[in-house]
């Protein structure tokens, strides 16, 4: 997580994902939706953008500003949401002895988990837990290339970024007050060609990701059921896993990619039991993002991993006042860039 100098002003969320930018304003006082809008991305072409050329970027936010959005912002200063499958998150622990040498112990963590040299990356970190003999580290760091280019293209626009942060963190947040997120929680994440996998316990402890998502789902139903792209879709968000005459078929074709997901979740909870955990337990899985609308897909977590799963729906804590609401099935899409619009002015002080 990045924090830059914070004035008191009203901010506004905005998620530039690998497939879709989302921008989202909320009078949290009222706890009221004032504008959102979102515009779909050619992912080869946000791709270069990140790494290289930024100008589709800023073409593409311009026609979200100016063409595609609902209602009104309140501010131009900006909570900033990058793809968490371009981001790296640790959780470690160190003796308190070795405070004074954090610095040190993260860039030996950089060293040995992330396949990028430090000097390519902005990297922070922040103590979440300590007791009288150790504590409990999480470690962020995301290529500079990445955020200088994202940097420039809002401050092109007139937007003034103050904080920055993987999307997953920007679930996290509005699962934790929505949706029992208090509890120790696996959140499932699943977009249109990445899910991205995170525990939270009391802050993201661990994150992971594999590029399956929801347009691979379409795509493993027309290709088993021998139907167009547009039929596919229909069955996978009216019938999905759910029981029924097209149960078995559909099944069948889901489970492979299905099955990708649920093995990166072992990984990721892995890791969570035998390295952090401590005395806790995982109490629930949380399936979220735009590629959640499977019907069914929460019992199939559930058998799967042997814990409570189910499809996670904070929307009734925001309030669209006389601004429009997103489709029903739209409405998923809009998680992440709504805890970005939420954030604390507390948390950009940390």
């Amino acid at each position: 997580m990045t924090n830059f100098f914070y004035k008191d002003k009203p901010i506004i969320g905005l998620d530039i994902g690998s497939t879709d930018m989302k921008i989202m304003s909320i009078d949290l006082n009222k706890q009221c939706v004032t504008g959102y809008g979102v515009i779909d991305l050619d992912p080869l072409q946000i791709r270069k953008s990140f790494d290289a050329d930024n100008e589709y970027l800023v073409k593409n936010l311009k026609n979200l500003l100016e063409r595609k959005l609902v209602g009104s912002l309140v501010s131009n200063r900006v909570v900033l949401g990058i793809p968490t499958s371009r981001t790296f998150s640790r959780t470690f622990t160190v003796p308190v002895a070795s405070e004074g040498a954090l610095q040190d112990a993260v860039a030996i963590e950089v060293g040995q988990y992330i396949p990028l040299p430090i000097n390519l990356l902005y990297v922070d970190y922040e103590v979440i837990e300590r007791n009288s003999e150790m504590l409990t580290v999480i470690m962020s760091a995301v290529p500079r290339k990445l955020v200088d280019n994202t940097l420039a293209a809002c401050e092109s626009l007139g937007l003034s970024v103050v904080m920055i942060e993987p999307a997953i963190s920007a679930v996290a947040r509005v699962l934790r007050t929505t949706e029992e997120g208090y509890l120790p929680t696996v959140i499932v994440d699943i977009g249109a060609a990445n899910t991205d996998i995170a525990v939270l316990d009391g802050s993201v402890r661990i994150t992971g990701g594999v590029a399956t998502g929801g347009n691979s789902f379409t795509l493993d139903i027309a290709k088993k059921l021998g139907v167009t792209l547009e039929n596919a879709h229909q069955l996978k968000v009216l019938n999905g896993l759910a029981p029924g005459p097209k149960q078995a078929k559909l099944t069948t074709a889901l489970r492979p990619a299905l099955r990708n997901i649920v093995t990166e979740t072992r990984k990721v909870i892995r890791y969570y039991n035998e390295r952090l955990a401590s005395d806790r337990r995982l109490e629930q899985i949380l399936v979220v993002g735009s590629g959640s609308n499977v019907p069914g897909i929460g019992d199939f977590f559930t058998n799967e991993l042997v814990m409570p799963a189910r499809t996670a729906n904070p929307w009734q804590v925001l309030n669209f006042g006389d601004v429009p609401q997103p489709a029903k099935q739209f409405r998923s899409r809009y998680i992440g860039v709504s805890g970005l619009a939420s954030v604390s002015k507390g948390a950009m002080w940390r």
